[in-house]
């Protein structure tokens, strides 16, 4: 008699496990890149306690309204974003909710959506492959980066400014290449053991689901040929750069500036075109005493929300920055400048420090879109748009060829592009 198969089961081999997608052969109830288009890029800025939100949300809808404080550094630049009231991903759980940020799912619910919860920019990354020599970058100042997620459901590990350089403009060891070939080598027999196994479980799938199954084994086939075309950037020489290595600094708006710049060069240089970022707080930036945790539960107390509002205008100051940075290069690739083909996302998962995930602060700026609007969405609790249609809306942006994404219903009305 053989076993009966439940989503619980996994393509091991090798002593990994690979889990399967969810197909209806696997249920209780089942067993009763062109080369013409624009290469985009994408960066999606983010902190873990979400806005002080009487300052981050303009008060009028429209092309005509009034920048709030939050956003008011942003101000030069004000056709070239749009922020979003009423846009969120329908889900609570407080701090539980901020890796949800860039792909709509908790990682307790992952298991139900055929991708997992596979972060948005990890999506894209897949599609990216081996054209760069990071497919990503995950990112971090002063706090963990909590949002980026693979399709298997493992949190990607975040760097810091150091970490980033070294990857970006330092030659790796003679043994340090070594190792990553063996690694690359190993990776590619796991991989070719995992799919000589599938055979046996595609026979135990129903003939709908054999489709469904062929689709997911295809992805892995995908992966298999991006590890065979990363090797070769073990022997191009990194780009160079008169830029010296960075430390962490002790205030966290000059880190962000460093950061800043990196992530500037990291795209000019087309080492990567994807990145997200978390930032957070340091004791004594803004002359402030505390925690970003502490002031994020203000109870309207005046000296937390000040606080909350000089951390958050500083992280808006900074998108700022990158726009101006962005602008102000040639796009080698595309003609224009970088900043025409670059989406800059910021947002939250966590909407606000009092654990709300309702009402998310979204900024979208760049990468062709017409923009320069508060768009004011239904807030009705049977009328609200999913989040993840932005997210879906900026993956087929990136050149993805895809009609869903998390939890999307569709993409964003009303988000179009700027004539060519």
């Amino acid at each position: 008699m053989r076993p009966a198969l439940t989503r619980r089961n996994f393509l091991r081999a090798g002593g990994v496990a690979i889990a399967l997608p969810m197909m209806e052969s696997l249920s209780p109830v089942a067993r009763a890149a062109d080369g013409k288009k624009a290469v985009k890029r994408m960066v999606c800025l983010s902190n873990n306690y979400g806005v002080y939100q009487k300052a981050f949300f303009p008060t009028t809808g429209g092309t005509d309204y009034e920048l709030s404080p939050t956003l008011h550094p942003l101000a030069k630049h004000r056709k070239d974003f749009n922020v979003f009231s009423n846009l969120d991903h329908g889900l609570t759980g407080g701090h539980a909710c901020v890796p949800t940020f860039l792909n709509g799912i908790r990682p307790d619910m992952s298991s139900s959506f055929p991708e997992g919860n596979i972060s948005m920019d990890q999506k894209a990354a897949e599609f990216v492959g081996a054209a760069t020599r990071y497919p990503s970058m995950t990112l971090k100042v002063k706090e963990g980066n909590q949002t980026s997620f693979t399709r298997t459901g493992v949190q990607v590990p975040s760097i810091d400014v150091t970490a980033m350089y070294r990857k970006l403009f330092l030659e790796d060891s003679p043994d340090a290449r070594k190792q990553e070939r063996l690694r690359l080598k190993r990776h590619g027999s796991i991989l070719d053991s995992v799919l000589d196994k599938a055979k046996a479980v595609n026979r135990e799938l129903g003939k709908q689901d054999q489709q469904k199954f062929a689709e997911y084994l295809d992805s892995v086939r995908s992966l298999e040929k991006k590890i065979d075309l990363q090797e070769p950037w073990l022997d191009r020489p990194k780009p160079a750069t008169e830029m010296e290595e960075p430390r962490p600094q002790p205030q966290t708006a000059d880190e962000m500036k460093i950061m800043m710049e990196m992530m500037a060069l990291a795209i000019e240089t087309d080492s990567t075109r994807i990145m997200t970022l978390a930032s957070g707080f340091a004791n004594g930036d803004f002359g402030l005493q505390g925690g970003y945790h502490g002031f994020s539960h203000h109870g309207e107390r005046p000296d937390h929300t000040d606080a909350l509002k000089k951390i958050e205008r500083n992280q808006i100051a900074q998108m700022a920055y990158l726009i101006d940075l962005l602008k102000g290069k040639e796009d080698p690739i595309n003609g224009g400048t970088l900043f025409d083909h670059t989406m800059i996302l910021f947002g939250c998962g966590m909407a606000t420090g009092t654990h709300s995930c309702k009402n998310m602060p979204l900024v979208l700026a760049g990468g062709g879109f017409k923009l320069g609007e508060h768009v004011v969405l239904p807030e009705g609790k049977f009328e609200r748009v999913k989040a993840c249609n932005l997210l879906l809306s900026m993956l087929q942006n990136f050149g993805l060829e895809v009609d869903r994404f998390g939890t999307s219903t569709g993409t964003l009305t009303g988000l179009g592009l700027k004539s060519a």
